[in-house]
């Protein structure tokens, strides 16, 4: 993973991590996350996601549940992603539409069983995309899906201070 034209500027406030074990730690408190447990069970009145075992899934609203907006829902909402994935570069260009299409394909399977990871927001660009997310571990998996696929560039900046990750890949 080394740096490639136009990412050799690490963001104030971030830092290129290495990983050996395939996951991030986070080292801090996310702020969109409940600060005690929620009742249960508990839906979001905007997605519908229950909080039932400790935990946000896709099941049937039960009856009498109680409401509170999940974290995915929120970030959205306060328009402030945890994921940020930059896509570019020659081959991303004459490949968009496929590159895009295995990006969804990453989130579906992953909302499928983690409601809090979502795709926020879609950004084209003349000569790139920049795909924002709820989550910094699906924004990671969309960059590492497309590594395996096409190889090329990838860059992971995590701000721990803010729990933000940033994902570049290009080719």
């Amino acid at each position: 993973m080394s740096h490639s034209k136009g990412y050799s500027k690490i963001p104030a406030g971030y830092h290129t991590i290495t990983r050996h074990d395939g996951i991030f730690q986070e080292k801090v408190h996310d702020a969109y996350k409940a600060k005690s447990k929620l009742p249960e069970p508990t839906v979001c009145p905007q997605c519908n996601a229950v909080y039932h075992q400790g935990r946000w899934q896709w099941l049937a609203t039960p009856a009498n549940a109680h409401q509170e907006v999940c974290p995915a829902c929120h970030r959205i909402h306060d328009h402030f992603p945890a994921g940020f994935l930059t896509l570019e570069g020659a081959f991303f260009l004459a490949h968009r539409d496929e590159i895009m299409h295995l990006v969804h394909n990453e989130e579906k399977h992953q909302r499928a069983e983690h409601p809090l990871k979502r795709i926020m927001e879609v950004e084209e660009k003349a000569d790139s995309t920049l795909i924002t997310t709820t989550d910094i571990h699906l924004a990671r998996g969309m960059g590492e899906s497309i590594h395996h696929s096409y190889q090329g560039e990838l860059e992971f900046h995590y701000n721990p201070e803010e729990n933000l990750l940033r994902v570049n890949w290009s080719r």
